[in-house]
């Protein structure tokens, strides 16, 4: 067989990432564009990420620069399996005892919204962008992550696809709401063996009925949040909402936790358990309350969370630990999108879009791999040498 042509590396040790992956690709160019992407997305923000910038080229005088349609070709119209790159992207972190997943930590459910122009674009349109907290224009990808306290990484990635893109609207067989494309990507993580102790979303899918019924018919773990001030029926001496059964709560009720961060620092936290619509701490799924401040709950440091671990499995502590790992999704989205050019993708189609974004999950686990790399060659250099002694009775003994 005709060994392959070495293609130019990439800068420093991202050479030693790309080539982890080249396996996957059919062809030399396929490989150079690769590391041409991946160094682009890496570089520092001047400008929106678009292929111009990732080529190097000057916008709009240079857009049909040969360098520039090579890399739209490459993302638009070349064949390869953008879910075989993120597999072994995964494969990578999963191996290195510094970012493979522990029962310690959470799969993390969430969805971004980004703005977008246009109708031509796919899966672009009127719908509630999350990154702006209002409806707009744009385009909405529903996301998982892992998270423990050391550290945190997107895992799979899908586009949602609005019922007003649909020839058959929401009855459409191609419609899935977001809570569908989440169980799917939540089975994606389990069948390529991610571990969790929970499944982690916010109250857009807590509140689903659905969703959350779906995982407990599957038996998987999670914490959920819930809206507080929305009632629901109940008997007329019964909490209609998650707030009100928590202001019931007397003060003796609640038990101090301890919040502990990345940086340091701690904070002192209360919680409690709630019974309430049919949840409680003898039932199949607890409803918790944690708060910053169990006499005012304020709205920004109080939160409503239903969880199916038992008490053993899952006490208040463990409980507002779990749903806290939530927050690097946030962080996660702050680095992809401001610093590794998530929404800047100038493609229309939707295979296109999703190799952007499986791309710019590459360039973000580079920085991982690389710092576990880094580390383990520090420590290694800090390890005593043995005695010459020492090194001459290993060459004696026996393979």
């Amino acid at each position: 067989m005709t060994a392959r042509r070495p293609c130019t590396p990439a800068p420093g040790p991202l050479e030693d990432f790309a080539l982890q992956f080249d396996p996957l690709w059919s062809s030399r160019a396929q490989r150079a564009h690769f590391r041409t992407y991946l160094n682009g997305l890496l570089l520092p923000r001047d400008r929106a990420k678009t292929l111009t910038a990732l080529a190097g080229a000057e916008p709009l005088v240079q857009a049909q620069a040969a360098p520039v349609q090579r890399l739209q070709f490459f993302l638009s119209e070349s064949d390869w399996n953008a879910e075989a790159i993120n597999q072994r992207r995964l494969q990578l972190l999963m191996a290195d005892p510094a970012t493979a997943p522990t029962n310690d930590g959470v799969l993390v459910i969430d969805d971004t919204g980004d703005r977008k122009e246009g109708d031509a674009t796919d899966h672009v349109a009127h719908q509630y962008l999350g990154s702006v907290g209002k409806i707009d224009h744009g385009i909405v990808a529903v996301t998982s992550l892992w998270a423990d306290e050391r550290c945190y990484y997107p895992l799979h990635v899908t586009p949602y696809t609005p019922a007003c893109r649909l020839a058959g609207g929401r009855q459409d067989p191609a419609f899935l709401t977001k809570p569908k494309i989440a169980l799917a990507l939540i089975a994606q993580a389990r069948d390529i063996g991610i571990r969790f102790q929970a499944i982690v979303a916010d109250c857009a899918y807590g509140a689903n009925v659905e969703f959350e019924a779906a995982l407990e018919k599957h038996g998987w773990p999670f914490v959920l949040a819930q809206r507080g001030r929305v009632e629901y029926w109940a008997p007329a001496r019964a909490a209609h909402s998650f707030q009100q059964a928590a202001h019931a709560v007397p003060l003796s009720g609640w038990t101090r936790v301890v919040r502990r961060f990345r940086d340091g620092h701690t904070e002192l936290w209360w919680a409690t358990e709630l019974s309430l619509l049919g949840y409680g701490p003898e039932q199949d799924v607890r409803a918790v309350c944690a708060t910053s401040d169990r006499r005012t709950l304020p709205e920004k440091s109080t939160w409503y969370l239903t969880t199916n671990l038992t008490i053993t499995q899952g006490p208040l502590e463990e409980i507002v630990r779990l749903y806290g790992l939530r927050n690097w999704v946030e962080q996660s989205y702050k680095q992809t999108k401001d610093e590794l050019g998530w929404a800047d993708f100038m493609v229309r189609s939707d295979r296109a879009i999703r190799r952007h974004w499986i791309l710019v999950y590459c360039a973000f686990s580079f920085c991982w791999w690389h710092e576990g790399n880094r580390v383990r060659l520090l420590d290694r250099a800090q390890q005593p040498a043995l005695p010459s002694n020492q090194n001459e009775d290993r060459k004696k003994k026996p393979v």
